[in-house]
Formats: structure tokens, C-alpha cells, sequence
């Protein structure tokens, strides 16, 4: 298909969902390939070759200031999309596993509506600016705006709407998350659908499109502006398996087009996820979208998931944290680039004498792994996990434009709310007890 009867095509389509988009925007030069008429192939065209992808930047490069406030948030995970590790009561005497099966279960309408009633509101915004936060972000699935053809229950979209007036009284900032997407974008948990990754079929890339759309115009709002500061498009997209990374970049670039047009604040920020590809991946994107600094890049930095993680001690994670500043940096030069989700959770336990070693159990007398509740943990624990834990927000302040906590009520150290009781978390956030730790590396 030529790639001006594909834009005509997808204005069509998405003028029947009362999306319509002017054709100056839609004509606007994208790559070669077609998101449409490529999905559901085993052979597509690539957005560009991998040899004329810009080189990474030198480490040592400023951070560049694109005129945003510094987000420094954490994310409402587990109110709006259910993850059944998160929220364990809730699911208590059903055997669902995700937001999928529990939609169905007995109750769920008046489970869901209690649910989100008392898991977030607006006391929790006021504590969260009170140490420190700025920023929240808030997943949320497709299907509250479209639930056709599921088992999803609607209703979410009327929360976020209360969370962001709460935040625009607290003077927060709001970064709404499509956290699930049409036929599940990983076929984690956290799409809302465990299992078979099916969002690259064409009608759900499609769908996915018109909903973005939807939210856009939405959230983009010029009531929004000020408040509604970031929207981001998918996450956590994988790039293997049922998903082409060459599609999933092709949709971005498509997604952000529409959604800027949808988008009457000028000021919104569209962010993409880095499909685990890491943000310099992408670094050709900005040039491609004549975004102007409006269209950011998500990365999520962990270190419990990976099988090396679990061979390190405290120090030597606190290192790798310290060199994550290089491609953040150079990332940040080219693009907006958080880090839209981070934890203090690693594999590690504590002697006595304040060293640690790698694994979830020990055997000296005395010592304590991370794994246990926070209740129990000894000071040596919590100093451990919060030099952790400031060594990347150091990392994240002088090499990006913003990060977010996962998450702010959680099981054990996953908990932004118990790092800060317990004191594993700097109160406020901007406070350091260990200084510099990074200048070392």
C-alpha cells in the first residue's frame, strides 16, 4: 500500500470513531512500512536499518533541559490494573488470576468500587507531597474506555478523573500510563490478561490507536494543562516472541501522531517504553516525529529479575545503579527520558558486621535477608537498602528528566509508603544521609 493511501486509510477509520485528525497532521512524513498492513506477518519492514541508527553519546554530556519540571513521583500501581501480588485480599476465595479473571468472579462489580474507593486517595496525594513527591503515575487498562468483547468491567476512568483533581489542588503532577493494551502487549499480569501476547494483531493495534486517541483528547485537554503532564502509550510492549520490535516502533510513531493531534495542551508529553530494549534504542525517534522535545522515553530499572542480580552484594548493585548515569545521560540529550519504574528490592542479606552477600538466605548467626518483611528488618538492613536506594536517586536526578517509585502501596520493599515510615527511603525524597556515593564509580 502506498504510504499516502495508509494515511488516508487510518484517517478514515479513525474519523468513524469521531477521532478525526487534520490531514496536515496525518500527511506529516513517516517511516517507510505501514503499521496496518504489516501486522499480523512474519516478514516486516524494519522503520530503518540498525546500521544508520545514531551512535550513543559520550558519558560526561549535560543532561539537556527541555523545559519540563523534574519529575520526581511514584507509581499508583495496583488501584487502577489489579495485580493479584499487590492487592492479595482482593482476591481472596476466587481463583483469578489477573484483572481478566476477577472481572468475572462473584462480587466483582462492588469488590472493584470498594477497591477503589479506600486504595488511593486524596489524603494519600497530600502525604505524597509532604515527602518530597511531585508527580504520580497512574495505570490504567484500555478497557475503561473500551471494553467491547471482554470481561472487563468499566469505571476506572471515573477514579483517575478524582486522582487528577486531587492532584491539581496538591499542585502533583499527573503521568497517565495505558498499562494494558488491546490482547495484552507482554502477557504478564500487568496488561490486565495473563498469557497469549496477541496486541500486534491488526484490529487490536488498531484498537489500541483509537483509544490512545480517545485519552488524548481527554486528558489532553486544556483544563489539563498544568496538571496532566505525560500520557504514555503502551507498557512494557515485549520484543520477542508474538511481538516485532520494528512494528512496535512503527506503532509508536503512528500513536504519537494521533494523539498529539487529539491533544489540544501543546505542553503534553507522549512517552513510549522502551520494549526492553534499553532508552538509546530509540534515539532516532525525536528526528522521525518532529516531536521538539514532546515525545519522552520509558525505561524501567530493576535489579531482583535478572539472573545475575541475585549473585551480587549491596555494593556491587549500588555500582551497577551508578552505571546506569551513561545511557540515561545520553539518552536524556536526545529525548525526555525517565525511569518510570525502580525499586529498593534486591536479593541480598546482612551480617552482623553490616557486610552482605548475594542470595535470599544465610547462615551466619545474626544475619537478615531483604526477603523478610520490613517490620522485622535490623538497622543494618534498612542502611543497607537505603544507600541502595539513594545511589539511584542520584542516578536518576543527574542523568534524567524524572523517575517513578514502583509503587507507592505494596507488599514488603516494593512499598514507596513503608520505605518512608521504615526510613529506607529518604524523607524528603531530595534529603541524602550518604552522600555522592556514585562519584566513586
Amino acid at each position: 500500500m502506498h504510504l499516502r493511501t495508509l494515511t488516508h486509510a487510518i484517517s478514515g477509520l479513525i474519523c468513524l470513531f469521531l477521532l478525526c485528525i487534520p490531514s496536515s497532521v496525518l500527511s506529516a512524513p513517516i517511516a517507510p512500512g505501514s503499521l496496518l498492513s504489516s501486522a499480523g506477518h512474519t516478514q516486516r519492514r524494519g522503520i530503518e536499518d540498525a546500521g544508520s541508527r545514531p551512535s550513543h553519546f559520550t558519558d560526561g554530556i549535560e543532561p539537556r533541559n527541555y523545559g519540563h519540571t523534574f519529575l520526581r513521583g511514584v507509581n499508583i500501581g495496583g488501584w487502577l490494573v489489579l495485580e493479584k501480588w499487590m492487592t492479595p485480599n482482593l482476591f481472596e476465595g476466587t481463583s483469578a488470576v489477573d484483572q481478566w479473571t476477577f472481572d468475572t468472579t462473584p462480587g466483582a462489580p462492588s469488590k472493584l468500587t470498594t477497591h477503589w474507593d479506600t486504595w488511593f486517595t486524596e489524603t494519600d496525594v497530600q502525604w505524597l507531597k509532604s515527602v518530597g513527591i511531585n508527580a504520580i503515575r497512574i495505570p490504567i487498562g484500555f478497557w475503561a474506555y473500551d471494553n467491547s468483547k471482554t470481561p472487563y468491567l468499566k469505571g476506572a476512568d471515573a477514579y483517575l478523573e478524582r486522582a487528577i483533581g486531587w492532584a491539581k489542588k496538591a499542585g502533583l503532577k499527573v503521568w497517565i500510563d495505558c498499562h494494558g493494551s488491546p490482547g495484552s502487549q507482554n502477557g504478564f499480569d500487568n496488561s490486565g490478561h495473563m498469557g497469549g501476547v496477541k496486541w500486534q494483531l491488526e484490529d487490536n493495534l488498531l484498537r489500541s490507536i483509537l483509544i490512545l486517541g480517545t485519552m488524548a483528547r481527554k486528558y489532553g485537554a486544556l483544563e489539563y494543562q498544568g496538571t496532566v503532564v505525560g500520557l504514555e502509550l503502551v507498557n512494557e510492549p515485549i520484543s520477542s516472541g508474538a511481538n516485532s520490535i520494528d512494528l512496535t516502533r512503527q506503532f509508536a510513531l503512528e500513536a504519537y501522531r494521533i494523539t498529539k493531534a487529539q491533544a489540544k495542551n501543546p505542553d503534553l508529553m507522549i512517552v513510549m517504553h522502551d520494549a526492553f530494549k534499553g532508552p538509546n534504542y530509540w534515539n532516532d525517534l525525536p528526528a522521525k516525529s518532529y516531536s521538539n522535545g514532546r515525545l519522552g522515553i520509558d525505561t524501567h530499572l530493576y535489579q531482583v529479575f535478572g539472573e545475575t542480580d541475585s549473585t551480587l552484594t549491596q555494593q556491587e548493585h549500588i555500582q551497577k545503579a551508578c552505571g546506569w548515569s551513561g545511557d540515561l545521560r545520553s539518552s536524556n540529550v536526545v529525548m525526555p527520558t525517565f525511569v518510570a519504574e525502580w525499586s529498593p528490592v534486591t536479593n541480598i542479606c546482612v551480617n552482623p558486621d553490616g557486610s552482605t552477600t548475594p542470595g535470599t538466605s544465610c547462615s551466619v548467626p545474626g544475619c537478615q535477608c531483604q526477603i523478610a518483611d520490613p517490620n522485622a528488618w535490623n538497622s543494618n538492613m534498612i542502611e543497607q537498602v537505603r544507600r541502595y536506594v539513594e545511589a539511584q536517586l542520584d542516578t536518576y536526578e543527574s542523568s534524567t528528566s524524572g523517575y517513578f517509585m514502583w509503587s507507592y502501596k505494596a507488599p514488603g520493599a516494593w512499598g514507596f509508603q513503608t520505605g518512608i515510615q521504615k526510613g529506607f527511603i529518604p524523607s524528603p525524597v531530595t534529603s541524602r544521609k550518604y552522600q555522592n556515593q556514585c562519584l566513586q564509580y
